[in-house]
């Protein structure tokens, strides 16, 4: 059951899903690669000096494989992805958007890049790009989405059309999941909100919570500045989008390529990940988040997805 990725042999085939701001940094991340999985750190809203240091901090806590995700809307995407290689990241993970320019830049520095894809179409052009893998996401992942069809629709047309690993995303949360998309042929999963309610998430317990109580008709599409809808919860945050109601952005940092200006959902997401303050917060979650019950440590976890 291990996964080969470029010169990269991953003992169990678990990604961790990235998770912007500040959801997955250096702990969570370690955890799950001293799990034999790949941790990932979250790059989007961090300047390229905070995510060196995450890097460097992800180092110390493992041996294992670390990643990195960068949003490719994020302005600073490519000082971002430079940063990440200088520092000898194991691997880049890039999603809402493709970017052409990646492939050169892991081929240059020797790392392996895996874009976010969901069709096979797109799959195809990653792969004749240089790409090592690639992660084929469904409609039910959280946050940003390119897609509404679902994972099982779209993960036997993406491994039938490319030979390098194509890793699983979306709707993934416990070991009947794990099993189920490694039978239908996945060469490895990535998951995120499993993980986001785990104990070694940098998020708040009140963030956590709102996981573990989240019924399946809290889960929503949300309008997202950056050109794209984005899977969440409800709460009154996401009321205000939704009825388009003014949400004052105290100072533009200009972090993305494109934004509607509508709200800032860099400030949304670190207000989640801070306290969850329902009035300030924009909570991504996927669509399946109403299975998860308790927060665990990221060996529970595993234990729970390889066991089942």
């Amino acid at each position: 059951m291990k996964l080969r990725i470029g010169k990269l042999n991953v003992p169990v085939p678990i990604i961790q899903g990235g998770m912007a701001v500040r959801v997955s940094t250096a702990p969570l991340a370690a955890a799950v690669a001293n799990e034999g999985g790949i941790g990932v750190i979250a790059g989007t809203g961090m300047s390229s000096d905070e995510l060196r240091q995450e890097i460097r901090s992800a180092r110390e806590l493992s041996s294992g494989i670390i990643g990195v995700n960068i949003m490719f809307a994020a302005r600073d995407f490519a000082g971002l992805v430079h940063a990440a290689i200088d520092e000898g990241i194991d691997l880049v993970i890039s999603g809402a958007g493709f970017s052409r320019d990646i492939f050169a830049w892991g081929k240059e520095g020797d790392v392996p890049i895996i874009p976010i894809v969901s069709t096979a179409r797109l799959a195809v052009l990653a792969e004749k790009m240089g790409a090592s893998a690639v992660v084929a996401e469904g409609k039910e992942a959280g946050g940003h989405l390119g897609t509404d069809r679902p994972m099982r629709e779209i993960l036997p047309e993406v491994k039938a059309a490319v030979s390098v690993p194509v890793i699983a995303a979306g709707g993934i949360v416990d070991g009947q999941d794990f099993k189920e998309t490694m039978e239908m042929g996945a060469d490895g999963v990535q998951m995120g909100t499993r993980f986001a309610a785990s104990v070694e998430c940098n998020a708040s317990d009140e963030f956590k919570e709102l996981y573990v109580n989240a019924a399946k008709d809290d889960v929503v599409l949300i309008e997202s500045p950056v050109g794209m809808v984005g899977r969440g919860l409800k709460n009154n945050f996401q009321r205000m989008i939704e009825e388009e109601e003014n949400l004052e952005i105290d100072k533009c940092r200009g972090c993305l390529k494109k934004c509607s200006q509508k709200y800032c959902i860099i400030d949304a997401l670190h207000n989640a990940c801070k306290d969850g303050n329902p009035a300030k917060a924009l909570v991504f979650a996927g669509e399946r988040v109403d299975k998860i019950k308790e927060i665990l440590p990221v060996r529970r976890i595993f234990e729970e997805l390889l066991n089942a």
